[in-house]
């Protein structure tokens, strides 16, 4: 059985395989082409404990246009807030679906959901990661420079779930992070221990013009995610604003990248997100082709 739940699970080549396929699945959706249905006739849970934009469209779609039923499970349609183990509710669903992805807070749920279900279970976020958002990055950084391998990334603000899945994909593909975050919010110090273990180039920092210098991708995420409290973080993150400053001093071919909703004034300038070097859409539009890929390789096998 085949479980998406974090980056780090799978080496380079199988999640290159995935990659390949979503590349694939992009090109025949563009040029009208007909696509097998490796979803035809199966079901797939979508459990929703925190909403989104992105995440229930690009899934939703995904799942349709592979042949597949989707079925929408907000934290109210379920019993797991009233009683109901996760456990239990992992070995329910799986009676009468095929695959589970679900979008919740705890990353223990996630995990218990896939110990006890029997049916494949996607990680679509939690608090700790974010694994399909990073393979919709990937792609998008396919099509703008080529093999991962060797390129360079820059990571500015929070080391919040998307920076933990930025840390694995780079302990996986061998591309070089650099990570600038203020006192306080540095991601987890015993997973860049883990990723330098794998050999990983990630530097961390607190000097964002210096994580940005000479990059080929600079990526940053909100200041204040669902569920935080929004205390000093203005002010703590007001030095890590990506603006036209941060993207002189990157690679000349550098990209702007963002997993969207983004607040312009605060985590990004407008000029930025709007302007020449931002690939948001691009990568928000990923989200799609990824998704089907990851949906086709856990539920069709392929």
């Amino acid at each position: 059985m085949r479980h998406f739940l974090d980056i780090r699970d799978f080496n380079a080549d199988t999640l290159s395989v995935i990659l390949d396929q979503a590349a694939s699945l992009k090109a025949d959706r563009k040029a009208g082409s007909a696509v097998a249905k490796p979803l035809a006739g199966k079901s797939v849970a979508m459990i929703f404990e925190k909403p989104s934009t992105r995440t229930r469209v690009s899934f939703e779609v995904g799942i349709t246009e592979l042949g597949g039923t989707p079925l929408i499970l907000s934290a109210n349609d379920l019993q797991v807030g009233r009683g109901e183990s996760v456990s239990d509710t992992a070995k329910v669903l799986s009676r009468y679906v095929d695959a589970i992805m679900i979008r919740c807070f705890k990353h223990d749920m996630l995990l218990t959901l896939a110990e006890y279900a029997t049916v494949p279970v996607i990680n679509a976020l939690t608090e700790w990661s974010h694994p399909c958002q990073i393979m919709a990055d990937l792609q998008t950084m396919i099509e703008r420079h080529g093999p991962l391998a060797g390129q360079s990334v820059a990571w500015l603000g929070d080391g919040n779930n998307v920076a933990t899945s930025w840390i694995e994909a780079a302990a996986v593909f061998g591309f070089k992070l650099n990570i600038a975050c203020p006192d306080g919010y540095a991601p987890s110090s015993e997973l860049l221990a883990w990723a330098r273990a794998q050999g990983a180039d990630i530097t961390l920092t607190d000097d964002a013009m210096d994580a940005a210098r000479d990059v080929q991708t600079v990526v940053t995420d909100v200041w204040i995610s669902m569920g935080d409290d929004e205390g000093t973080r203005a002010e703590d993150f007001a030095p890590y604003q990506v603006n036209t400053d941060i993207m002189a001093v990157a690679a000349g071919d550098a990209i702007f990248m963002h997993c969207l909703p983004a607040i312009r004034g605060m985590e990004v300038t407008a000029d930025v997100i709007d302007g020449p070097q931002s690939v948001v859409f691009d990568e928000a539009e990923n989200r799609l082709h990824a998704q089907k890929a990851i949906l086709a390789w856990c539920v069709g096998g392929n």
